[in-house]
C-alpha cells in the first residue's frame, strides 16, 4: 500500500477514534491489513501535522490541527485561552500552557510563520521557540503578547 493510503487510512482512525499512543495507532493500522513501524507512524505523524490535544473520553488524543481549528481566527482563540505566560530566556522563548494543550499553542506559533522564529517544540504544558538571538527572543515575545 502506498504512503498516501496509509496515511488517509491513519486519518481516518484518529477522526473517528481518540488515539493517544503511537503504539495504539500501530495496533490499528495492522488490524487494518497494515504493517508498519512506529518510525513509519512517526515519520506519518509528522508529515500530516498531526497533534496531540485534549480528548473528550481520553485525556488525549491525537488530531489534525485543521480538526481542530477550521480557522486562523479560530486557532488564535486556542491560543488566547491555552497560553498562560509567555518567557524568555536568552535566544528561547518559553511558553506555558494549559495542561495538555502545548502541541496545539505551538502549531498555532508555527502557524504564524514569526520572523526570528527557527522551530518549536512542545510537551505537555510548554512550548520553546528557538530563535537565533536575544533581539529575535524580544520581538517574538512582542508578536506572541500581541496575539493574547
Amino acid at each position: 500500500m502506498d504512503k498516501q493510503k496509509r496515511q488517509q487510512i491513519l486519518l481516518d482512525i484518529v477522526t473517528k477514534v481518540e488515539v493517544d499512543t503511537q503504539e495504539e495507532i500501530i495496533k490499528l493500522l495492522n488490524e487494518q491489513g497494515l504493517n508498519v513501524t512506529q518510525a513509519t507512524v512517526s515519520r506519518d505523524i509528522k508529515e500530516m501535522g498531526l497533534v496531540k490535544t485534549s480528548g473528550r473520553v481520553k485525556k488525549y488524543k491525537y488530531a489534525q490541527v485543521t480538526q481542530i481549528h477550521k480557522d486562523s481566527a479560530k486557532l488564535l482563540n486556542l491560543f488566547k485561552a491555552a497560553v498562560n505566560s509567555i518567557d524568555q530566556a536568552q535566544n528561547l522563548v518559553v511558553v506555558k500552557t494549559i495542561i495538555g494543550n502545548a502541541n496545539a499553542v505551538a502549531a498555532a506559533i508555527d502557524a504564524q510563520r514569526i520572523p526570528g522564529v527557527i522551530g518549536t517544540l512542545a510537551g505537555d504544558d510548554t512550548v520553546l521557540v528557538v530563535t537565533k538571538d536575544n533581539d529575535d527572543a524580544n520581538f517574538v515575545i512582542e508578536e506572541l503578547n500581541f496575539l493574547l
